[in-house]
């Protein structure tokens, strides 16, 4: 399993860093990012200690831990100005939240998001066509989400990615120790989504290859 958005007491997760990729590790997983949310008022403060503590953690578990950041709630013009100071800092994965359908997330930020240099755009809710194709263009993945109430419009994701060929992703968006999962139970909710076992499988290369690309 690799699970590219988590959140630890950085943010609003119930968990210490360490303790949540030690979770991880136990239940087999290969790699987990630590993506707190943040805007302008927190993102020096939580990037350079997720970035120390993921550091450590990968030099001394069998897992990778992964320093990243979700921008969240903020003006949608001022996302590429974050993401940029973000990955100034040592964020490797940046996550924009999307439009979920259960937050009053700002409008235009799924379009302000895939216009940014970003990794993921994260329970985009009711995506347009028009977004699907800016993140196929973009190389922007959109993610399948374990996560009660943003994952009501996982078969909407899913559906149009397939039908552009927009990259997909599936992550747990994880807050408390509850809600990491297993690949098993990763493969039911994407299929549950609508995926076949073979879109899935290339769904888990599509994380691998946010990995080999960042070279972590």
């Amino acid at each position: 399993m690799i699970d590219l958005h988590t959140h630890s007491i950085f943010s609003d997760g119930e968990l210490l860093p360490s303790e949540l990729v030690r979770r991880a590790e136990v239940i087999g997983y290969q790699a987990i990012a630590i993506t707190d949310h943040a805007d302008i008022s927190n993102l020096d403060f939580i990037v350079p200690r997720i970035v120390s503590v993921c550091d450590d953690l990968s030099s001394k578990w069998r897992i990778r831990a992964i320093p990243g950041i979700e921008i969240t709630h903020v003006p949608p013009s001022i996302i590429s100005k974050l993401e940029k100071r973000a990955r100034n800092m040592g964020a490797k994965i940046v996550v924009v939240h999307g439009e979920t359908t259960v937050e009053p997330v700002p409008p235009g930020t799924n379009r302000e998001a895939l216009l940014s240099d970003i990794d993921i755009l994260a329970h985009p809710g009711l995506i347009t066509e028009e977004e699907v194709k800016m993140a196929k263009e973009r190389g922007i993945c959109l993610e399948i989400t374990t996560r009660a109430g943003h994952s009501l419009t996982n078969g909407h994701v899913a559906k149009l990615a397939i039908k552009i060929g927009a990259r997909l992703v599936l992550n747990t968006d994880s807050h408390s120790p509850c809600d990491l999962i297993t690949l098993e139970k990763a493969k039911t909710i994407a299929m549950g989504a609508g995926l076949s076992e073979e879109e899935f499988n290339k769904l888990r290369k599509n994380s691998m290859g946010i990995l080999e690309k960042l070279k972590v």
